[in-house]
């Protein structure tokens, strides 16, 4: 009797677990695209701060192709072409910065074909409240400091918060983020003044189809 009545339990037990698992699978199908959408939303939105659409005539997000950069990202990471009648004009790339206070920071680095920096913006990231999400542009302004520069080489010490010799500006508080961007920046603007029209060929599009 005790033995039929653990086993009916132990039924209606995985009974429920079956269908928690099935809801579970339904609701992650229903809501994935609709998520995927918005992601796709906000990205279009950052890339057209960092490149106007007076800097180009194509669809950027359409012009994604996939970079091998090891020095930026661990793994092969999107780079948005700008083209203007067919020339290129610039390109942002996603890149990550692995020395965050608080883990890695993933950032959008747009830069001109003069290998100027058009803009930065911030991504994701888990700093600290308060002190290290001044990285974001809707917590503070500092963001925008790299617009307009450019690396000269690898001995531009320009390139390094106030603290360590260089012109950007640290938070009260918190160093660490700050010079984690700086170096993630000027990597990515070196690493792109040799690889541009490398990666400008690549063929591999973000989607997983040749383009």
């Amino acid at each position: 009797m005790i033995a039929r009545s653990m086993q009916r339990n132990g039924l209606i037990l995985a009974a429920f677990a079956i269908v928690a698992t099935l809801l579970v699978m339904l609701t992650a199908r229903l809501t994935a695209e609709p998520i995927a959408r918005e992601q796709q939303r906000e990205l279009l939105q950052v890339l057209n701060q960092l490149i106007p659409a007076a800097a180009h005539d194509n669809d950027l997000y359409a012009s994604c192709r996939l970079i091998d950069a090891p020095k930026l990202a661990s793994d092969a990471t999107p780079m948005y072409l700008a083209t203007k009648n067919g020339e290129p004009n610039a390109a942002a790339i996603e890149v990550v910065a692995p020395n965050g206070y608080s883990g890695g920071i993933r950032l959008l680095v747009a830069i001109n074909w003069d290998n100027t920096v058009a803009g930065v913006r911030t991504l994701q990231h888990q700093e600290t409240p308060g002190l290290g999400d001044k990285i974001e542009r809707r917590k503070s302004d500092w963001i925008t400091s790299f617009a307009g520069m450019t690396v000269t080489g690898v001995d531009d010490n320009r390139w390094a918060v106030q603290r360590d010799g260089g012109v950007f500006d640290q938070f009260t508080g918190a160093t660490i983020t700050p010079r984690a961007v700086v170096q993630i920046v000027a990597r990515t603007v070196r690493a792109f003044k040799v690889n541009k029209e490398q990666w400008r060929q690549q063929s591999r599009a973000c989607g997983g189809q040749e383009s």
